[in-house]
């Protein structure tokens, strides 16, 4: 484990690799699973923003499942996370034409209608963080529907943290993450 501030890492985002290959799972992070993605509560006022803007993008399950249990919901562990349609995909996700899956949110910013790009805890993935009262604890989510990001991962030679660089500095800014770099380039001595 390394520590940076009152963050405590797992050595798994600097000695594994990743980079996700859309052209084979097709997003379906944004479908699998048994909760909805993690929300900070800082990130609700901004869903709330943005839903107008997002919501002629998404389909019609979508739009029915946030109008009948809110733009997001507060799990049993006082956790808030993104609204899911019937306990499976994301209310947020867009299926292409192609059979990609895409974050509502990610599609706006991406087409500058707004400024935010997607929670950040689907932006940091596959890292999740875990926030305790005295610290937080960031770990690598090994996920057998990420295989393929692994491989390519591996043959382009791009750890964890590499990958997710921008979220990482979104989350807890450039001075942690260059903190983070000295520390992955010590351990590679």
């Amino acid at each position: 484990m390394i520590q940076i501030g009152e963050s405590i890492i797992s050595e798994d985002i600097i000695e594994k690799d990743f980079v996700c290959n859309l052209n084979s799972c097709k997003g379906i992070c944004c479908v699998e699973g048994d909760a909805g993605a993690p929300l900070m509560e800082d990130e609700l006022a901004i869903i709330d923003k943005y839903y107008p803007i997002v919501k002629p993008f998404l389909r019609k399950e979508g739009i029915e499942a946030i109008e009948n249990n809110g733009k997001y919901i507060l799990n049993e562990d006082n956790d808030y996370e993104a609204t899911m349609v019937n306990g499976k995909e994301c209310a947020y996700v867009i299926f292409k034409d192609n059979g990609m899956t895409l974050c509502a949110f990610e599609d706006a910013y991406n087409k500058g209608l707004t400024t935010w790009k997607k929670p950040v805890s689907c932006h940091l993935y596959p890292i999740r963080v875990e926030h305790y009262k005295s610290f937080s604890a960031v770990n690598y989510d090994k996920w057998d529907i990420c295989d393929d990001a692994c491989s390519l991962g591996k043959e382009l030679q791009v750890p964890v943290y590499k990958f997710v660089k921008e979220a990482l500095v979104r989350k807890f800014g450039e001075v942690w993450y260059s903190e983070l770099e000295t520390v992955a380039e010590q351990m590679k001595k």
